[in-house]
């Protein structure tokens, strides 16, 4: 199996702090994540004022703002930008990041990514996905919230703009933090990979680790989760994140699921095959036999261990004359 590339969605956790943000890094390499992601917006292009907050971001940050002024204080600049991938390349992690708007793709493009993500919001925004298909990086596409329909229309922008159908990968996903777990659908992913002939993966909002370590026993090649320091600190996204504790567990899970998978040939491994003589059975003497004495199935029995003529011989041992005497238990020898 190909590694599983795993990232760790920083996003929004870092609550417009700095030394926050630069910690979430230290924590996504610290958990042997792939890359460590974030969010780029300007508020300004990305909702109008007057925008209410999703369900769950009331229930996790009250009623006394509005999304823009919520999203406001979570705007990460160039200069910020700049920070955080230095961070990266200190820690050996690859940065990215999701852009929300035209300017914030511009943004982006200044630190070469291996991908630009299309969050789930935007597969709709035929303007956005022209952008990113003119980008002419590889791309990551979430669909929460979509149909097939949908999916299908936004890969044929990407496709018509320029972008290889195998540069993409669509990432199955539910946009509801956290996600019930009889929501979760997770087959959905099966059936994007086999409709559009794309590499498939899984974007993570349930609690706990046991979902994306499914998806990648059903093929995901990108997993993507999120990661905070505390599940108490204030913001939208907290409560539905792993802990560093938590991410390791799950990155520790995936790479174990990847070895585990092998390569589909059903065949002894190595470690198993000094246990196929002690596991198996082998033709014996059920009592003492004299030479010439006819072998029958009252004089012959099944024992362990297995390094003598195998049971499967049974028929054709049985009805030929002994060429020697066998004690009783001894293995039979033609």
């Amino acid at each position: 199996m190909k590694h599983v590339i795993i990232i760790a969605e920083a996003g929004v956790n870092h609550n417009g702090d700095m030394e926050l943000a630069k910690k979430l890094v230290d924590a996504a390499a610290e958990a042997g994540a792939d890359y460590v992601k974030f969010q780029t917006f300007k508020t300004e292009l990305l909702v109008s004022p007057g925008a209410k907050k999703a369900e769950y971001q009331v229930k996790n940050t009250g009623e006394n703002d509005s999304q823009f002024a919520m999203l406001k204080k979570l705007e990460l600049g160039e200069e910020a930008h700049e920070m955080l991938a230095a961070s990266c390349a200190k820690k050996k992690i690859r940065f990215l990041s999701t852009a929300f708007d035209h300017e914030s793709v511009e943004l982006l493009k200044k630190f070469d990514p291996d991908f630009f993500k299309i969050p789930s919001g935007e597969i709709t925004n035929l303007p956005y996905l022209e952008m990113i298909a003119a980008a002419g990086k590889k791309v990551i596409l979430s669909t929460g919230m979509s149909t097939m329909d949908e999916i299908g229309e936004a890969l044929d922008v990407l496709r018509k703009g320029g972008v290889r159908i195998d540069d993409i990968t669509v990432l199955h996903c539910n946009t509801e933090y956290p996600t019930p777990m009889e929501d979760v659908n997770l087959n959905a992913m099966i059936s994007i990979r086999e409709k559009f002939g794309v590499a498939a993966g899984y974007s993570d909002h349930t609690e706990g680790i046991e979902v994306p370590v499914a998806a990648v026993a059903l093929g995901a090649t990108i997993i993507e989760k999120h990661l905070t320091l505390d599940k108490t600190l204030p913001g939208p996204d907290h409560k539905a994140s792993l802990d560093p504790a938590e991410f390791s567990a799950m990155v520790k899970a995936i790479r174990n699921i990847e070895k585990a998978m092998g390569d589909g040939v059903k065949k002894p491994s190595p470690s198993e095959m000094k246990n196929i003589s002690v596991a198996r059975k082998s033709i014996v003497a059920a009592r003492d036999i004299e030479a010439g004495e006819i072998f029958t199935s009252e004089n012959l029995a099944v024992r362990r261990p297995g390094d003598g003529l195998s049971p499967m011989k049974w028929k054709s041992v049985i009805g030929k004359k002994a060429g020697r005497k066998f004690l009783k238990n001894e293995k039979i020898a033609l």
